[in-house]
């Protein structure tokens, strides 16, 4: 399987998995407006992905967001169960789910594309216009 598969993959996966989020969003968080907040940003952040795995070339840094700010959550989540002795488990399985979540996405982000132009000088490009 190619990197750039697998990381379409991982982006549906991903996504599916986020965009999941909108079930509690609507039936199970009516009284808690933060947790309501961060399910409505993951569930718009799922669709994005989602649309992105049809070319993850042109969304690297839509896809680096979702890495990065899944590093950034899993790190709020580990001081909470620090501190949260009753959560504790349930924090720790999310630090998990979000660590692996933020290092597929870094695995299998793809290469930066690269251009020929920058690498061209003035004069070869007069040649190749003759």
């Amino acid at each position: 399987m190619t990197r750039e598969r697998a990381l379409k993959i991982i982006l549906v996966i991903v996504g599916l998995l986020f965009l999941a989020t909108v079930y509690p969003l609507l039936f199970l968080v009516r009284d808690e407006p933060t947790l309501q907040m961060m399910l409505s940003v993951y569930a718009t952040l799922g669709v994005f992905l989602l649309l992105s795995s049809r070319n993850p070339s042109a969304h690297r840094s839509l896809i680096a967001f979702a890495a990065w700010s899944s590093f950034a959550h899993a790190a709020t989540m580990a001081v909470q169960a620090f501190f949260t002795v009753t959560e504790r488990a349930h924090l720790l399985y999310g630090v998990v789910m979000f660590v692996i979540i933020g290092l597929a996405l870094i695995v299998a982000t793809p290469a930066r594309a690269t251009t020929n132009a920058g690498n061209r000088s003035f004069s070869s490009d007069i040649r190749a216009s003759r």
